[in-house]
């Protein structure tokens, strides 16, 4: 399955973006990229990003083809099929942040997700990830190796664990770094799929997928299923359960 925009977090404090255009959508593009601490500067301005919020179709077509022979990337409001990158919805929890994009495909539907997402996501998420950064060469002092690392970490960010990120706060990472605990192990799994749906899959199996070292599958296991598996996770196909699955936390997708 192929991404249709490929998400990036852009710094764009002290940069210089043009936005075009009067008016509430310009206005309010305005307003998010000052918060970004962008410069923001006419269409002559030696910038990389610009935003184009003219009403007029053929004013706005003209300025966004102007700005692509100087191989800036556009954003024309209002016009996604004109767009070479999109303006997520976003719930800001510093330093964390959460950008919901539909690829233009509904404006309301990614603020309906980000209203959700306010009421989900704790105030105190943000000071969370900060004692975690702080935290960091303590944690590496900690467990050296980056597979534990990675192992003990997942265990705890899980729903439930001493680092839950919808319950715990910053004073959980210490008493964590006195005692971390790795839940995973050096164990196999097998996850026997009811079908090719990864809405199918259970929170549990689903979770799993995404702390896995390594995925042991057929060939005929559907993509859909393989994204779920986080990227850096090695993917290795056989015909059964393997007999040495390796360190670290292994599963075996089993199909009906």
């Amino acid at each position: 399955m192929t991404l249709h925009s490929l998400p990036l977090f852009v710094r764009l404090a002290g940069r210089p973006v043009i936005l075009l255009g009067e008016g509430e959508a310009a206005d309010s593009k305005r307003r998010l990229l000052e918060r970004a601490g962008a410069v923001i500067g006419g269409e002559d301005a030696a910038a990389a990003l610009a935003v184009v919020a003219i009403s007029d179709e053929r004013l706005a077509g003209a300025a966004v083809a102007r700005l692509r022979v100087r191989g800036i990337l556009v954003n024309a409001v209002d016009r996604p099929d004109w767009c070479d990158f999109t303006l997520p919805a976003i719930v800001d929890r510093d330093p964390v942040l959460v950008a919901i994009g539909t690829g233009g495909a509904s404006a309301g539907l990614a603020a309906a997700l980000r209203q959700r997402l306010e009421t989900l996501l704790p105030a105190h998420l943000g000071d969370l990830a900060t004692a975690l950064a702080d935290a960091r060469a303590a944690i590496r002092h900690k467990l050296p190796a980056l597979d534990d690392r990675r192992r003990a970490l997942g265990a705890a960010l899980a729903a439930g664990g001493p680092l839950d990120p919808l319950a715990a706060t910053p004073k959980a990472v210490q008493a964590w770094l006195d005692d971390p605990r790795d839940a995973a192990g050096d164990r196999l799994v097998t996850i026997r799929l009811r079908s090719g749906d990864p809405d199918d899959l259970t929170i549990r199996e689903a979770r799993m997928l995404a702390l896995a070292d390594r995925v042991y599958h057929r060939t005929d296991v559907p993509a859909a299923i393989l994204d779920r598996v986080r990227a850096d996770a090695a993917r290795i196909i056989c015909t059964r359960s393997p007999v040495e699955p390796g360190p670290g936390l292994a599963i075996y997708l089993e199909l009906p």
